[in-house]
């Protein structure tokens, strides 16, 4: 039976990190509300779900993944659970853990990423917040990406293994986020994010290898992955990016 992942059409967002996990291991999987069923359907399916009074453990929001009867959500608690069966992630409960906690700093900095176009209120649109969207932009900029790329590439550095991966001697779901991060980053703050490369080269290798890992490559190139908009997470508004500091 396939795996069932439920998250908006038209925007990557957090559904990425689940849906890159799966196209690197060719799992069988269905994108609920891209699939064969009309869009309107496919939404009111998944919001049934969410809005349901009998399930149990209903999630509160997408992305969320059905495993048969079993339905897990949050992104880092979903690539928790695949990693092992994907091969993307140890078996070692320990090494496990390790692992998710790398993932949920993930979770924290791609909160700040929508922070930056989002800083007083998700029911606003960005026009009614444009100012303060500028001055968070600035900075996520100078301080926050700093910070947490910075930590990253000294994870891969001080790796056992080497720096090829951030756990481990081979890839992990961890990695395929830190590509997703590494691409929306350049996306959204294009200036700000010029001299990545430079900075931060572990990081940057590793981004350049998981993009020519064959499943990825192909899914890259595939209708399947939706191009960047400024619906999603990493939105490119080109008066919030600036050279760095």
């Amino acid at each position: 039976m396939p795996y069932e992942l439920y998250y908006w059409d038209g925007i990557q967002g957090r559904g990425e990190f689940v849906r890159l996990a799966l196209e690197e291991a060719g799992a069988d999987y269905v994108d609920i509300c891209r699939g064969p069923a009309s869009k309107g359907q496919s939404t009111r399916a998944m919001l049934a779900i969410m809005g349901s009074k009998s399930e149990p453990g209903i999630p509160f929001a997408p992305p969320f993944l059905k495993d048969g009867d079993l339905i897990i959500s949050h992104v880092a608690n979903i690539l928790m659970y695949l990693g092992p069966t994907l091969g993307l992630a140890p078996r070692d409960e320990a090494q496990r853990h390790e692992l998710n906690s790398l993932q949920l700093t993930i979770t924290d900095f791609v909160a700040e990423v929508h922070d930056t176009h989002h800083p007083i209120a998700t029911s606003k649109y960005y026009e009614e917040q444009r100012e303060e969207a500028k001055a968070r932009s600035a900075e996520f900029i100078d301080n926050r990406i700093p910070k947490y790329l910075g930590y990253f590439e000294r994870v891969l550095q001080q790796n056992p293994h080497g720096p090829a991966h951030v756990f481990g001697s081979g890839l992990t779901y961890v990695d395929l986020s830190l590509f997703q991060v590494y691409e929306g980053l350049r996306y959204a703050f294009p200036r700000a994010t010029a001299h990545l490369a430079d900075r931060y080269p572990h990081l940057a290798a590793l981004h350049a290898a998981v993009m020519k890992r064959p499943n990825i490559a192909r899914y890259l190139q595939s209708d399947r992955r939706i191009p960047f908009n400024e619906d999603g997470i990493f939105r490119h508004y080109p008066e919030l990016d600036r050279s760095e500091a």
